[in-house]
């Protein structure tokens, strides 16, 4: 048996994630896969802060993902090593990505969760696989070449462009021949013909605002909500006459919808990125006792860039 710092989940919050929902506890772990269990030991090296775990958070939210339980490890995504493995497709030593425990070591049982970092990739830094070449890149990839449809030379509004997903987005689109603007107070001043593709994040008045500077036939995609802090006193949105008006297409989309599109979205990012013509910014925490205020750090704007939580280097 191992000691094994972790991150527990204390209880069912209705509002914004407070550090105090969150406590480190000190527990233990047989480093051991257990013969026949199919299942990887895996010591956790980077783990990826995220909006959509809010969600989990919350009791009955009746979201695309379960819940935490209370008094059990928060999970979420995370780079990390193989350590032991009853599972012949997993080397010790070798690197994946994919859901795992806010802990130092983790057993994962479901190994379809895990992808592994192939060799190739040795010149971006591990804890991109959590961000640039990971579930909020991808995010970004399939929302706006698959949701927004863009063609060259369309106007593009991207809110929380600071954040990991919007940051990529606005790049993208500025690589496919759009005109992109990012903050609020600029939309009339920089779309006076209006918006062609608004990439919203955000929800709440900044959805509205964005609304009322559509084009006809513009198109939204629908990434996220941050702005909505509590399940029980939720803003509505008062400008969805709009969508007839303008004849606007607006959809949600989870990017696991478009997971066939995988390969194609880590070939062109991957070649953008060593080109140059792809910047993606970190903003890093060290030690997982920093992980509950880096999370809740998300929702008050704290970070710039992906926000990821060092454990241990390898």
């Amino acid at each position: 048996m191992e000691q094994n710092k972790q991150i527990i989940f204390k209880g069912y919050i209705d509002g914004t994630p407070k550090e105090t929902d969150m406590e480190l506890k000190l527990g233990e772990i047989e480093v051991k896969a257990p013969k026949g269990s199919k299942s990887v030991l895996v010591k956790n090296l980077y783990l990826s802060c995220d909006p959509y775990m809010r969600g989990r958070m919350r009791e009955n939210y009746g979201s695309y993902i379960h819940p935490f339980v209370p008094g059990s490890v928060i999970e979420g995504f995370g780079v990390c090593k193989v350590v032991e493995s009853d599972d012949p497709f997993y080397k010790i030593g070798d690197l994946v990505v994919g859901l795992t425990g806010w802990e130092e070591y983790s057993f994962v049982r479901k190994n379809e969760q895990l992808r592994k970092i192939e060799h190739g990739h040795d010149d971006v830094p591990l804890s991109y696989h959590v961000g640039l070449l990971g579930m909020p890149g991808f995010t970004a990839y399939a929302g706006f070449y698959e949701a927004c449809a863009p063609k060259k030379g369309d106007c593009v509004f991207v809110s929380a462009a600071s954040g990991a997903v919007g940051q990529l987005v606005g790049q993208l689109a500025r690589l496919h021949g759009c005109y992109v603007v990012e903050p609020l107070v600029l939309v009339r001043r920089c779309f006076p013909q209006g918006i062609d593709i608004y990439f919203d994040n955000v929800g709440g008045a900044m959805l509205d605002a964005a609304l009322l500077n559509m084009k006809v036939h513009g198109r939204i995609a629908v990434c996220g909500m941050v702005s909505q802090q509590s399940i029980s006193n939720r803003d509505g949105i008062h400008n969805l006459f709009t969508l007839i008006s303008k004849r606007i297409k607006m959809q949600g989309f989870l990017q696991s919808d478009y997971l066939h599109l995988f390969p194609q979205f880590l070939e062109h990012v991957l070649r953008e990125y060593k080109q140059g013509n792809i910047v993606y910014i970190e903003d890093l925490n060290e030690g997982l006792e920093s992980a509950p205020a880096a999370l809740v750090g998300l929702f008050s704007g704290k970070n710039v860039g992906k926000q990821v939580v060092c454990i241990a280097k390898d």
